[in-house]
């Protein structure tokens, strides 16, 4: 299985992020870091970059001993700017119809 962890190169673990947070909610609570700051982290880790091939749902980011899943990244920043109380709308597939076709019959009010 291919992941991030088997991309990372050479880089300098004490350069990356992830080297110095175990969760979305320790980048949240660093209060060294101003908000872009933990805005450009909390990015990074949701990226397709950091995506589980199997499972697209989880983000392995380098020098993190765990897989993140990306529902704990996106709820930490949509923390950080500050709509932590609405939930995300609802979309996807409960908001399609049941059947499409049967639109193009519906007669005209």
């Amino acid at each position: 299985m291919t992941n991030a962890n088997t991309n990372t190169g050479n880089l300098d673990p004490l350069f990356h992020p992830a080297a110095h947070y175990k969760s979305p909610e320790d980048v949240l609570n660093d209060i060294e870091l101003s908000a872009p700051e933990k805005r450009i982290i909390l990015s990074s880790w949701a990226s397709d970059m950091f995506a589980v091939e199997s499972c697209p749902a989880l983000r392995e980011i380098p020098g993190m001993g765990r897989a993140v899943r990306l529902a704990d990244i996106l709820t930490a920043l949509r923390r950080l700017d500050g709509d932590d109380d609405d939930p995300p709308r609802p979309g996807g597939v409960p908001m399609r119809l049941r059947r499409p076709w049967a639109a193009a019959f519906r007669r005209p009010a």
